[in-house]
Protein backbone atom coordinates (compact mmCIF):
# COMPACT_ATOMS: atom_id res chain seq x y z
CA UNK A 1 0.00 0.00 0.00
CA UNK A 2 1.54 3.43 -0.79
CA UNK A 3 2.42 5.84 1.81
CA UNK A 4 0.30 9.04 1.48
CA UNK A 5 1.50 12.84 1.92
CA UNK A 6 0.27 15.37 1.05
CA UNK A 7 -3.49 16.93 1.18
CA UNK A 8 -3.80 15.82 -2.57
CA UNK A 9 -3.36 12.22 -1.53
CA UNK A 10 -5.95 12.41 1.05
CA UNK A 11 -8.38 13.63 -1.38
CA UNK A 12 -7.55 11.15 -3.72
CA UNK A 13 -8.24 8.74 -1.78
CA UNK A 14 -11.90 10.21 -0.36
CA UNK A 15 -12.92 10.64 -4.28
CA UNK A 16 -12.39 7.08 -5.07
CA UNK A 17 -13.94 5.74 -1.95
CA UNK A 18 -17.54 8.05 -2.65
CA UNK A 19 -16.82 7.72 -6.12
CA UNK A 20 -16.96 3.63 -5.72
CA UNK A 21 -19.45 4.06 -2.88
CA UNK A 22 -23.52 2.98 -3.40
CA UNK A 23 -24.76 4.98 -1.08
CA UNK A 24 -23.79 8.51 0.90
CA UNK A 25 -20.80 7.73 3.27
CA UNK A 26 -20.70 9.33 7.09
CA UNK A 27 -18.32 11.36 8.42
CA UNK A 28 -16.98 8.43 10.94
CA UNK A 29 -16.82 6.20 7.76
CA UNK A 30 -14.80 8.06 6.16
CA UNK A 31 -12.49 8.43 8.71
CA UNK A 32 -11.61 4.94 8.63
CA UNK A 33 -9.93 5.27 5.35
CA UNK A 34 -7.16 6.69 7.27
CA UNK A 35 -7.45 4.71 10.35
CA UNK A 36 -9.20 7.84 12.28
CA UNK A 37 -6.02 9.81 12.15
CA UNK A 38 -7.89 12.87 11.16
CA UNK A 39 -10.08 15.01 13.44
CA UNK A 40 -13.54 15.35 11.93
CA UNK A 41 -12.99 19.39 11.19
CA UNK A 42 -9.65 18.24 9.47
CA UNK A 43 -11.54 15.98 7.34
CA UNK A 44 -14.25 18.35 6.55
CA UNK A 45 -11.85 20.72 4.99
CA UNK A 46 -10.41 18.39 3.07
CA UNK A 47 -14.35 17.51 1.88
CA UNK A 48 -14.55 21.19 1.28
CA UNK A 49 -11.33 20.97 -0.73
CA UNK A 50 -12.65 18.23 -2.96
CA UNK A 51 -16.03 20.15 -3.08
CA UNK A 52 -14.08 23.14 -4.64
CA UNK A 53 -11.97 20.59 -7.17
CA UNK A 54 -15.72 19.38 -8.92
CA UNK A 55 -17.22 23.07 -8.38
CA UNK A 56 -17.70 23.64 -12.22
CA UNK A 57 -18.08 20.00 -13.17
CA UNK A 58 -21.59 18.27 -14.31
CA UNK A 59 -20.82 16.06 -11.06
CA UNK A 60 -20.82 17.93 -7.39
CA UNK A 61 -20.17 16.54 -4.17
CA UNK A 62 -22.84 16.33 -1.64
CA UNK A 63 -23.03 16.55 2.10
CA UNK A 64 -26.65 14.89 2.63
CA UNK A 65 -28.23 13.53 5.82
CA UNK A 66 -26.52 10.03 5.58
CA UNK A 67 -23.56 11.29 4.52
CA UNK A 68 -21.32 12.46 1.60
CA UNK A 69 -21.89 11.52 -1.83
CA UNK A 70 -21.24 12.27 -5.34
CA UNK A 71 -24.41 13.11 -7.64
CA UNK A 72 -25.57 14.72 -10.49
CA UNK A 73 -25.52 18.19 -10.62
CA UNK A 74 -29.62 19.10 -10.48
CA UNK A 75 -29.31 21.64 -14.17
CA UNK A 76 -27.96 18.08 -15.40
CA UNK A 77 -30.60 15.28 -14.37
CA UNK A 78 -33.19 16.22 -17.26
CA UNK A 79 -30.20 14.80 -19.78
CA UNK A 80 -30.01 12.06 -17.50
CA UNK A 81 -33.31 11.04 -17.49
CA UNK A 82 -33.73 10.90 -21.22
CA UNK A 83 -31.76 7.72 -21.37
CA UNK A 84 -34.44 5.49 -18.69
CA UNK A 85 -36.60 4.12 -20.31
CA UNK A 86 -39.00 3.63 -16.80
CA UNK A 87 -40.75 6.55 -15.52
CA UNK A 88 -40.32 7.52 -12.08
CA UNK A 89 -43.06 6.33 -9.89
CA UNK A 90 -46.43 8.75 -9.64
CA UNK A 91 -47.82 9.72 -6.46
CA UNK A 92 -51.05 10.47 -5.75
CA UNK A 93 -52.34 13.76 -3.94
CA UNK A 94 -53.14 11.83 -0.87
CA UNK A 95 -49.36 9.97 -0.68
CA UNK A 96 -48.05 13.64 -1.18
CA UNK A 97 -49.88 15.42 1.36
CA UNK A 98 -49.71 12.56 3.76
CA UNK A 99 -45.79 12.64 3.39
CA UNK A 100 -45.99 16.56 3.53
CA UNK A 101 -47.90 16.10 6.89
CA UNK A 102 -45.28 13.94 8.31
CA UNK A 103 -42.22 15.99 6.97
CA UNK A 104 -43.51 19.16 8.92
CA UNK A 105 -45.64 17.61 11.78
CA UNK A 106 -43.27 14.69 12.88
CA UNK A 107 -43.77 12.52 14.42
CA UNK A 108 -47.27 12.16 14.39
CA UNK A 109 -50.09 9.39 14.13
CA UNK A 110 -52.30 8.34 11.55
CA UNK A 111 -54.81 10.05 13.46
CA UNK A 112 -53.38 13.05 13.27
CA UNK A 113 -52.97 12.98 10.01
CA UNK A 114 -56.62 12.11 9.53
CA UNK A 115 -57.15 15.35 11.58
CA UNK A 116 -55.22 17.56 9.49
CA UNK A 117 -56.36 15.89 5.88
CA UNK A 118 -59.82 16.04 7.31
CA UNK A 119 -60.57 12.63 5.72
CA UNK A 120 -59.53 8.90 6.66
CA UNK A 121 -56.02 7.61 5.53
CA UNK A 122 -55.84 4.14 3.74
CA UNK A 123 -52.83 1.94 5.91
CA UNK A 124 -51.96 1.29 1.77
CA UNK A 125 -50.70 5.21 1.85
CA UNK A 126 -48.55 4.71 4.64
CA UNK A 127 -47.00 1.27 3.56
CA UNK A 128 -46.10 2.85 0.12
CA UNK A 129 -44.41 6.00 2.00
CA UNK A 130 -42.64 3.16 4.23
CA UNK A 131 -41.50 0.90 1.21
CA UNK A 132 -40.25 3.71 -0.51
CA UNK A 133 -37.98 4.43 3.02
CA UNK A 134 -39.22 7.76 3.16
CA UNK A 135 -41.17 7.09 6.63
CA UNK A 136 -40.49 4.87 9.17
CA UNK A 137 -42.43 4.30 12.37
CA UNK A 138 -40.08 5.55 15.39
CA UNK A 139 -42.21 4.44 18.46
CA UNK A 140 -46.05 4.66 19.73
CA UNK A 141 -48.08 7.45 21.21
CA UNK A 142 -49.33 7.12 25.38
CA UNK A 143 -52.70 7.07 24.33
CA UNK A 144 -55.17 4.56 24.53
CA UNK A 145 -53.94 1.80 21.40
CA UNK A 146 -50.73 2.85 21.40
CA UNK A 147 -50.93 4.03 18.07
CA UNK A 148 -47.69 4.51 16.04
CA UNK A 149 -45.93 7.39 15.81
CA UNK A 150 -44.39 8.16 12.23
CA UNK A 151 -41.60 10.14 11.34
CA UNK A 152 -39.32 10.88 8.49
CA UNK A 153 -36.01 9.22 7.35
CA UNK A 154 -33.03 9.91 6.17
CA UNK A 155 -34.00 8.20 3.17
CA UNK A 156 -35.92 11.06 2.49
CA UNK A 157 -34.12 13.57 3.40
CA UNK A 158 -30.98 11.93 0.76
CA UNK A 159 -33.52 11.15 -1.81
CA UNK A 160 -34.60 15.40 -2.07
CA UNK A 161 -30.66 16.10 -1.42
CA UNK A 162 -31.16 17.54 2.15
CA UNK A 163 -28.81 17.35 5.30
CA UNK A 164 -31.75 18.35 7.88
CA UNK A 165 -35.65 18.93 8.00
CA UNK A 166 -34.36 22.07 8.46
CA UNK A 167 -33.63 22.97 4.68
CA UNK A 168 -37.20 22.10 3.95
CA UNK A 169 -39.29 25.19 1.93
CA UNK A 170 -41.35 27.17 3.79
CA UNK A 171 -44.70 25.45 4.47
CA UNK A 172 -46.36 28.59 2.77
CA UNK A 173 -43.70 27.66 -0.29
CA UNK A 174 -45.31 24.19 -0.16
CA UNK A 175 -48.68 25.34 -0.20
CA UNK A 176 -48.13 27.54 -3.36
CA UNK A 177 -46.58 24.70 -5.18
CA UNK A 178 -49.46 22.35 -4.64
CA UNK A 179 -51.28 24.86 -5.78
CA UNK A 180 -49.92 25.39 -9.15
CA UNK A 181 -49.70 21.43 -9.73
CA UNK A 182 -53.55 21.61 -9.27
CA UNK A 183 -53.88 24.30 -11.10
CA UNK A 184 -55.93 23.86 -14.72
CA UNK A 185 -53.71 24.28 -17.82
CA UNK A 186 -54.36 27.89 -19.28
Amino acid sequence: MQTLYTPEDFKRVLETALLAATEPLPLAELKRLFDDEFDDDTLRSLLADLRADWHDRGVELAQLASGWRFQTRPEFQPYLDRMKNERPPKYSRAVMETLAIIAYRQPVTRGDIEDIRGVAVSPNILKTLESRGWIDAVGHRDAPGRPALYATTKTFLDDLGLRSLAELPPLAELERIMETVDAPPA
